[in-house]
């Protein structure tokens, strides 16, 4: 096959990749992407996307179901099911619309898009193995977006009825006994899922509480939530391995004792690692971050020209990071001055209640040595919530107390992960309490709750 040279190559097509293809294209950069598998990644594919759609349709299931009893608003339906393959092929729908929409716009941004594995030579070449033969790439400048993997736990490997999230969301059937092994954001958003779709679940977790990365305050109403749900929380349990029979999870409980477990299906969620395997790691001279590649605030790598972002280079494994890396990494590659600023970059975890964090949380702000302001308004105080029957959870607002400037913004409630963009917002524009407080803010919507946590944080709310 005829040798191809570029000015970007990059490797790997999920956010941070494509996104960083697409950008270099637009820059008017000759710029050739590679990836093994389908355009998108593990977000798009196995991830952020097909999770949220299967999260909805167990949203909408349970609201049916409650229809079937006695519902508080007054509806009443017979008795529903769910058709798991319809549902399903919904989900992977939506995922191949947006493979094409990628596909399109790398394109449209006339990016070369080469499928097959990469593996590097050195660190302007690689070669591409793929099913027509081998594509030798020479580039001046190498993006690394390889992403990251499920982690394997060496006692609960993967296979039979242990499952990680990407088998979990193509099962054919819904599991009688599901349990999920770590009480983190994947395992619960999906554990959460699957309850609601009728199997009973059962969350083990080696912490004494779930989602132990949130402060417990935030993750309260979560925990709330799960328990009327019949989610059997197994708190500061270790997972051991299986049983004989391969369908028992054997656990030691916090008092030293050992239980098995029954499950049809075992999801192992205890984290993701960075894919740093296979694509010649070997032959680049990078410095390492532990199992990251190392990059400074432009992203570079210890080797001139090759830069690295997303999963592959460190917490948080986002996919908005990764994103926001890829663009910068362009522009910087086209001589744009750009460097990495997270102060004003979200998280979400989308439980029931959904969680929002962004900047730093009342301990954090005090552990960096800042005297603060804390306003907290809760949803049962807003007209909005109530009448979506969401009236659990708060928004949190916190600021300095000097010159009020707003060091963070939390947030746990029924679909408070469409207020993460007024909290960034608030952030990266340097917001003041009083700023966020004099904007008015419609009504009635989930949002006012904002302006009345700074309101509070000023000492004078208006609604509570």
């Amino acid at each position: 096959m005829k040798d191809i040279a570029c000015k970007v190559l990059v490797i790997g097509a999920g956010p941070g990749g494509y996104v960083a293809a697409i950008r270099a294209g637009q820059l008017g950069l000759d710029t050739v992407i590679v990836e093994s598998e389908r355009l998108g990644g593990t977000c798009l594919n196995v991830g952020c996307i097909p999770s949220k759609a299967f999260i909805h349709a167990a949203d909408e299931f349970e609201k049916v179901m409650k229809f079937a009893g006695n519902a508080a608003i007054g509806i009443r339906v017979e008795k529903p099911d769910i058709d798991l393959a319809k549902t399903l092929e919904w989900k992977d729908a939506i995922v191949t619309r947006l493979n094409n929409g990628v596909a399109g716009l790398l394109n449209k941004s006339k990016v070369k898009t080469v499928r097959g594995w990469a593996k590097f030579v050195d660190g302007k070449t690689v070669e591409v193995e793929s099913t027509t033969g081998t594509q030798t790439i020479r580039a001046d400048q190498v993006i690394i977006a390889t992403g990251s993997i499920p982690t394997e736990l060496p006692f609960l490997p993967f296979g039979g009825a242990v499952i990680s999230s990407t088998e979990a969301l193509s099962l054919k059937k819904i599991p009688k006994r599901f349990v999920v092994v770590g009480g983190g954001y994947i395992g619960l958003e999906l554990g959460t899922a699957f309850r609601k779709m009728g199997s009973q679940v059962t969350v083990v977790e080696l912490e004494d509480r779930i989602l132990p990365q949130y402060d417990a305050e935030l993750t309260r109403p979560v925990t709330k939530r799960l328990e009327a749900l019949g989610i059997e929380l197994k708190l500061g349990c270790k997972a051991k391995g299986l049983s004989d029979s391969g369908h028992e999870l054997i656990v030691e409980t916090s008092d030293g004792k050992t239980e098995n477990l029954k499950a049809d299906k075992i999801l192992v969620t205890v984290g993701r690692r960075p894919a740093t395997q296979r694509w010649g790691r070997d032959e680049l001279v990078l410095d390492m971050n532990g199992p990251f590649i190392k990059v400074d605030d432009r992203c570079c790598t210890s080797m001139r020209g090759v830069f690295a972002i997303g999963d592959v280079t460190g917490e948080p494994m986002l996919a908005h990071r990764a994103m926001a890396q890829g663009e910068m990494v362009a522009e910087i590659i086209a001589g744009e001055k750009r460097h990495w600023d997270k102060t004003a970059m979200p998280a979400i975890c989308f439980t029931d209640p959904e969680i929002v964090v962004v900047g730093l949380s009342p301990e954090e702000a005090r552990a960096e040595g800042h005297d603060v302001k804390v306003g907290i308004f809760p949803f049962a105080a807003n007209g909005r919530a109530m009448t979506i029957e969401a009236e659990e959870g708060f928004v949190r607002l916190v600021a300095r107390s000097d010159n009020h400037l707003i060091l963070g913004a939390q947030a746990v409630g029924r679909g408070v992960a469409d207020l993460s963009a007024s909290l960034s917002l608030a952030l990266e524009m340097g917001a003041r309490l009083e700023d966020v407080a004099a904007t008015i803010h419609a009504h009635p919507t989930q949002s006012e709750a904002i302006p009345e946590a700074a309101l509070k944080a000023l000492g004078h709310a208006l609604h509570i």
